[in-house]
């Protein structure tokens, strides 16, 4: 009997030094993944420091946080679908902003984990997208990239209470809830703008506006620019209206502009549209100054369109990609080397939207282990207390409401090229 206790015990004080040494071992290894992005406590709000920092993914700034935690943030937009153009250049120029902070340290020392939806530019399919995205266990949203989606989900991410900014999604309805806040303009607030714009530049005496009375987005920008043109010098002499049912032909409301004597058009409509109505313009030999705002960002691209024809047209935009700051050459440089194009406003606001969300979860002190709602509460008031100097603005802050304050550029199209005025 005591032989048999004797190796009962024996085995047992074998067994204990065996588990002790694999509590060891995984304790030396999570030990080292935690340490290798502690570096970058310190990395700031703004794009420059990420590029600064870039070389702390070989001294493992790349690495996952404790247990292999991230901060997960979400994307949904159009990567499919007649405006594509505008969700690949989101989700392009989010990566970009992602694996700069990742590369550098991630967010107080915690990995960002990134994952795009498409939801080409449908509410319903939006809606989907953003179900996939919390099941994959998303925090924060970066999105929607249209108005009509962003919406529809904007409802969702109030109920669930996170945090979604939208880099695009420029309806005041995006925002009518309190924890969505807008990188770029509001619609009336481009409408605003651009007539400000047209009068104090003295671009022109009496101005058509043709607008597509079925989309919040151009009703919007159109309502506001025609309201301010009453404390402009120059008359709105045509308001004229199409909807997504009629958008092809555009001749009767280009006649009443030319017959009003518009010596220009403004266009508060998508590039697809405006490229018709400038051919159509061009084969009734009306020649006016074609202006918009950011929906025209795009209409360089247009498969088959003469970008001869869009000489001279004008565009209010946040983002001038040939600007000659280091931030902006910096990323206009990594978006052509990774996706052989120039990027657009779109790419530069969802850029920056990323690095709103770091300098919002920085101040807020968030941790990956939160729940979206808990995390989404404390986000939603650091929002409000932060400034970020981006690629579309200096000093960006944001309203209670979530609206944005800076101030956009005008650019002209020259030579085919976009050219800051």
């Amino acid at each position: 009997m005591k032989k048999a206790v004797a190796m009962f015990l024996a085995l047992a004080l074998m067994a204990a030094s065996l588990t002790a040494c694999g509590n060891d071992s995984k304790g030396s290894n999570e030990g080292g993944s935690t340490n290798g992005g502690t570096e970058a406590d310190n990395s700031g709000t703004d794009q420059e420091d990420a590029g600064d920092e870039g070389d702390a993914k070989d001294d493992g700034g790349s690495a996952s946080a404790a247990g292999g935690e991230t901060f997960n943030i979400g994307g949904i937009g159009p990567i499919t679908g007649g405006t594509s153009i505008y969700g690949l250049a989101v989700r392009n120029g989010a990566q970009i902003a992602v694996d700069e902070i990742n590369e550098a340290g991630g967010i107080n020392g915690v990995q960002i984990a990134y994952d795009f939806q498409d939801d080409e530019s449908d509410a319903e399919k939006a809606v989907n997208a953003y179900n996939t995205l919390k099941d994959w266990g998303m925090q924060v949203l970066m999105g929607t990239v249209t108005s009509t989606p962003c919406v529809a989900v904007a409802d969702k991410t109030a109920a669930d209470g996170m945090l979604q900014i939208t880099p695009s999604g420029s309806s005041t309805d995006c925002i009518k809830n309190d924890n969505v806040f807008q990188v770029c303009f509001t619609d009336p607030n481009q409408g605003l703008e651009s007539a400000k714009y047209v009068g104090t530049a003295g671009l022109a005496e009496k101005v058509a506006v043709i607008y597509d009375s079925s989309d919040t987005y151009s009703s919007g920008i159109a309502e506001a620019f025609i309201a301010e043109s009453a404390n402009q010098p120059f008359e709105v002499v045509v308001s004229e209206q199409f909807t997504s049912d009629s958008k092809t032909d555009f001749t009767v409301q280009l006649q009443k502009a030319k017959d009003a004597g518009a010596d220009m058009v403004f266009l508060p409509i998508y590039y697809q549209e405006a490229s018709l109505i400038i051919q159509q313009a061009d084969k009734m030999g009306y020649d006016p100054t074609f202006c918009g705002g950011d929906g025209l960002d795009g209409l360089l691209g247009v498969e088959n369109f003469d970008t001869a024809l869009a000489e001279g047209v004008i565009l209010l935009t946040p983002f001038i990609a040939d600007a000659e700051d280091e931030k902006t050459k910096n990323f206009v440089s990594t978006f052509q080397e990774r996706y052989g194009d120039i990027p657009n406003q779109f790419a530069a606001d969802a850029y920056d939207a990323i690095y709103i969300i770091k300098a919002a979860m920085e101040k807020a002190g968030v941790t990956p282990d939160m729940s979206p709602a808990d995390m989404g509460e404390a986000l939603k008031a650091a929002m409000t207390e932060i400034s970020v100097d981006g690629l579309t603005g200096e000093g960006m802050t944001w309203e209670a409401g979530g609206t944005v304050n800076k101030t956009p550029h005008a650019v002209k199209i020259v030579d085919g090229a976009y050219q800051a005025m």
